[in-house]
């Protein structure tokens, strides 16, 4: 009956047209899927490690070569991924900063983790000139966030770079104080840090470089070596209420006073930055501090407390139930090593980015691109017309590329290139891995 009215609809011209296409489409997959096979097989490079492998024609949704694609790897920063598609799915045009009511002569604000206050790319301050033209006296009210200060699974011996600032409810300029080199000293910004910097007495060391005591905010530097000209360095600070509080009223010159106050489920908004450009500030980067902050961000939009691993959850639950593996997502940088994907998870997650945002120009904005922009400028040549746009994550030992991929022919392919458990240099590894995606842009 179906045949009949095949038939009938497109003649016999037309079914053999079709199966013709059908035939031809078949034939392109299975070469690609032998050929790419075999540089796998050819590669010394490739083949003394843990490699994941999953590459998906992006507008047919059919998945062409596999690699071990559904086993797990730890994906560093290729969890932003994750965390752009709940931002996605959850903020709408802008970020929301702080929650607030009046009351009387007063205004009491709770934070919501926004990332952007005073960040220092997206320089955003909308919502503090909220506060410095209110009339009323101000009050900031803390405890909407109940985690740790670090992610599950963070290693507590990166406290002083500056990709593991601290996580808080109300985070201002990134969390990070920023030390240059002046006329003969150090300088130090935020300026509220100037008298708790000073020279280490007990010798010299090779490199300079300003460290922080463990659990204080008090930063040392080596007295008998000379400080390097142009020299910057961006630094966590520990993070408290008393410090939030004296950096704020610093920043809006006015007093802000401390109430503790459960916020009332009528507590009004205050945006701040356009959400686009803080999820391209992540992205392209691949910023630690805005992924974690954003899931407090994402927590607000549905719940009275900031807690990252309840937005993971509800994302999970609501958002990714289809992905044909159970990904274990513990943070938003990607930072932690207990995070686990599989590539094909991650091709998956990538196809339903793009039928969201549905405009691929825009897409590709909001990510790396090969040779030009962001985590992947180096990873291929320099060019006008990149390729690849998608994210790295690397940790130590760890070194991973998921994205798009645009052929010469035009076709668009999702994939994901996961490395785990390598001892090979990683630039030896990143000229192996721009070879295979090199190659399906040319070939395919």
């Amino acid at each position: 009956m179906k045949i009949n009215k095949l038939f009938k609809l497109t003649g016999l011209n037309g079914i053999v047209l079709l199966c013709v296409l059908f035939t031809a489409g078949c034939a392109s997959n299975r070469r690609i899927e032998r050929k790419v096979g075999q540089l796998f097989k050819n590669s010394a490079l490739l083949s003394n490690h843990p490699v994941g492998f999953a590459l998906s024609d992006l507008d047919k949704g059919e998945m062409i070569y596999q690699k071990d694609a559904d086993k797990y790897f730890i994906p560093a920063s290729n969890t932003k991924l994750f965390t752009f598609y709940g931002g996605l799915k959850l903020l709408s045009d802008s970020v929301p900063s702080l929650r607030y009511i009046e009351k009387g002569d007063s205004l009491i604000f709770w934070g919501t983790g926004d990332p952007s206050l005073l960040q220092s790319r997206i320089k955003a301050d909308h919502a503090l000139k909220v506060l410095s033209a209110s009339k009323k006296q101000l009050f900031f009210s803390p405890g909407r966030y109940t985690g740790s200060f670090y992610g599950l699974g963070w290693s507590w011996d990166d406290y002083n770079d500056y990709y593991q600032a601290e996580i808080t409810e109300l985070p201002l300029m990134d969390n990070l104080l920023t030390v240059k080199s002046g006329p003969g000293k150090l300088s130090i910004s935020p300026a509220l840090f100037n008298e708790c910097l000073s020279e280490d007495s007990a010798g010299a060391a090779s490199t300079f470089n300003v460290v922080r005591n463990f659990n204080e905010n008090i930063w040392h530097f080596p007295a008998r070596t000379s400080i390097p000209a142009n020299y910057e360095q961006q630094i966590p600070y520990k993070t408290s209420t008393a410090l939030t509080l004296s950096l704020l009223a610093d920043t809006l010159h006015r007093k802000v006073g401390l109430i503790h106050m459960e916020m009332p489920a009528m507590a009004k908004t205050i945006y701040n930055a356009p959400s686009e450009q803080v999820l391209r500030e992540m992205m392209l980067p691949s910023d630690n501090f805005i992924a974690e902050q954003l899931l407090l961000v994402y927590a607000n939009q549905f719940q009275s407390r900031l807690n990252g691993t309840d937005a993971i959850r509800y994302i999970e639950e609501k958002y990714l139930a289809g992905l044909p593996d159970k990904p274990r997502w513990v943070d938003g940088s990607g930072l932690s090593r207990m995070d686990l994907f599989t590539p094909r998870d991650i091709v998956t997650l990538l196809k339903m980015i793009d039928q969201h945002i549905n405009n691929r120009e825009k897409l590709f904005s909001l990510l790396p691109a090969g040779g030009k922009t962001g985590t992947l400028k180096n990873a291929y040549p320099a060019t006008d017309h990149p390729f690849v746009y998608g994210k790295t994550g690397s940790l130590s030992n760890i070194y991973n590329q998921s994205g798009y991929l645009i052929s010469k022919k035009g076709r668009t392919f999702s994939f994901s290139f996961m490395n785990n458990n390598f001892v090979t240099p990683v630039a030896e590894l990143k000229k192996e891995m721009a070879k295979v995606i090199t190659y399906i842009h040319d070939t395919f």
